[in-house]
Order: C-alpha cells, then sequence, then structure tokens
C-alpha cells in the first residue's frame, strides 16, 4: 500500500486515516536519522520489517510516499 506521510519535528506521535500517515519524530534531519526513525516505527505498527518499509519520494522533505506491503 501506498501512503503520504506528513513528518513533524520534535514531537512524538504517529495518526492514519486512509492513506495519509502523520507521524511526529524525535531525531534531526542529520544524515538520514530521521528517514531510519520513520522507517524503524512504521515497520513496528504495522508489523513488518524495516527492509520491507521503502520511501519512494521525498527523502529530503517532511513530505513523503513511503509504500509498505501488506
Amino acid at each position: 500500500m501506498i501512503y503520504k506521510v506528513q513528518v513533524e519535528f520534535s514531537k512524538e506521535f504517529l495518526e492514519i486515516k486512509e492513506d495519509q500517515i502523520n507521524i511526529g519524530i524525535k531525531s534531526k534531519a542529520i544524515k538520514g536519522e530521521a528517514n531510519k526513525e520513520i522507517i524503524k516505527k512504521l515497520a513496528k505498527h504495522f508489523g513488518v520489517s524495516t527492509t520491507l518499509v521503502q520511501i519512494k519520494s521525498g527523502h529530503k522533505s517532511q513530505k513523503k510516499i513511503i509504500e509498505i506491503p501488506q
């Protein structure tokens, strides 16, 4: 499934509505740390391996497109 993801920094939350995910992370956007935290949180929530969660676009943006197999 493809999701549109909106990232907010310095917050801790995860909201999912249909194909939209709003996620709050504590990591800084330095050397991919924020993306790693997003992948880890989403993999845990959906019960899949982190290797299955793929950022399709928006690697350096707060708006991302992420694919998670169901």
